[in-house]
Parts: C-alpha cells; structure tokens; sequence
C-alpha cells in the first residue's frame, strides 16, 4: 500500500501546516508504532483515548466517532495529499510513507512540562568545572577527598544521568505506551 518514495522534501510551510494540528501529531505517533498499514477505527479510537486522557476501554463511542469524522473527513486527506501517509478511505487503511519519518524531528521538541535534558548536562559540566577549578587552588574542604575521588563522583554522576536519560527517552518514545508525550502546539480541528 505504500507510494513511492517522495523525491521532493516537504516545505518547513507544508511540515508546520501539518503539525499544528493536535489530532494530526496523534496520527503521526501511532503511526510509529508499525510500519504495516493501520485500521481507521483503531487509529480513531486510539487518537480519542490521547485527547481524552482515557483509557482505550473507556473510550466512549460519541468520543470515538467525534475523532472518526475529522480525522476521515479532514485530517487524513490533508495528510495524504501532502504526502506523509497514504489514505486508503475505501478500505479505511492508512500507511505512513517515507515523508513522516522527516517529521520525526519535529514531534521530538521538548513539550513545556518535560525535563530538558540538555540544561541538566550543561549545569553538571558547569558544576563539574567548578569543582575542579577549586581542587586546583586547594580549597577546604574539597581538598579533604582525593583528586581521584572527584574524578569518580564527576565520571559517577555523568554515567548515572546519561543512563537515567537513556532510559526516560525509551519510554518517551512517540507512539510508546498508551499515553504519548503533552504536545500542545496548536489544537485546530
């Protein structure tokens, strides 16, 4: 069911018309999830349980068929046109092409209550120059432990945090789990 390989890449326009819309970021995530073609109503219902902050079960059917109508009548087809996915509205499949995975940037930007990761890497180096500029010069009581002590705390601390953040980016991954990361660009229908 795939189209062919876009040879033209997608404008930064066509990419940011795209993704201000809420339901067609949702799309994008569960998309991620397989790479074979996906049912309407699975999308649907899956998309309503995002929106919704339920669970797939709880989902009721009013919510289900809101999600069904748009993403069918609106989102979908804007998505197929521009060629991120194909729409297959016969037989209500739908399958990510090439495109999408140029998006993949885009969805990853930290959201507003997420940890930045880079500001925490950046204090520790701050932190960590600071230490060993004052083991240069002798100051008590950091001069209590060894330069090598230090050394494995600053090493310690680093390996911690990187496996700590390797970790967190796993489980955030887009399209893990039932609940994907807040992304709250835009929330147009």
């Amino acid at each position: 069911m795939k189209s062919p390989t876009q040879t033209e890449p997608l404008s930064k326009g066509d990419i940011f018309e795209v993704l201000r819309n809420q339901r067609r970021r949702y799309v994008l995530q569960y998309l991620k999830q397989d790479d074979s073609a996906v049912e309407l109503g699975d999308l649907a219902q899956q998309v309503a349980a995002w929106e919704y902050e339920t669970t797939l079960e709880e989902v009721t059917p009013e919510q289900r068929k809101r999600v069904y109508t748009t993403l069918q009548q609106t989102h979908l087809p804007k998505m197929d046109q521009s060629g991120i996915l194909v729409f297959d509205a016969d037989r209500g499949l739908i399958e990510a092409t090439d495109r999408a995975a140029d998006l993949s940037i885009y969805l990853e930007i930290v959201p507003g209550r997420e940890f930045a990761w880079r500001e925490l890497y950046l204090s520790l180096g701050a932190v960590s120059c600071a230490l060993v500029a004052a083991l240069w010069m002798g100051i008590y009581p950091l001069t209590v432990l060894s330069d090598l002590v230090w050394a494995t705390v600053i090493a310690f601390t680093f390996t911690v945090t990187a496996a700590a953040h390797i970790y967190h980016e796993r489980n955030m991954r887009l399209g893990h789990g039932d609940h994907p990361p807040e992304l709250s660009y835009g929330t147009d229908d």
